[in-house]
């Protein structure tokens, strides 16, 4: 039987770690984690909301719109999560629209202290 080799992957907003397999793409994984709020967007490389920085490890990248990821970034190690598959264990700092919903959800609550009514 053939043991699937899964990658750690860290998410520098977030402190949040995944288990992501070479097989599975970084928004796959990342969905994995339950957490409401992560944007899914098209799956395809198409509309750009799954945009990530690639800070260390490697992935290997399938087609994306250049309209969303250029040569220039991809060369600085943007990508977009839903085309790109782990080679190594990662740290990645969610950008754009993937930022603002995955650190939206990380702010506590302010807490409202209790007043006895009079």
């Amino acid at each position: 039987m053939k043991r699937e080799t899964k990658f750690q992957v860290a998410i520098g907003n977030t402190q949040e770690r995944y288990a992501c397999g070479a097989d599975q793409t970084l928004l796959g994984g990342m969905e994995q984690l339950g957490r409401r709020g992560i944007p899914v967007g098209c799956r395809g490389g198409g509309c750009g909301v799954c945009k990530v920085r690639i800070d260390s490890g490697t992935v290997r990248r399938e087609r994306m719109s250049r309209g969303h990821v250029s040569a220039e970034e991809e060369a600085q190690g943007y990508v977009l999560a839903c085309r790109a598959y782990p080679q190594s264990d990662l740290q990645v700092q969610a950008v754009a629209t993937l930022a603002r919903c995955l650190e939206r959800r990380q702010k506590p609550h302010p807490i409202t202290p209790h007043r006895p009514h009079p």
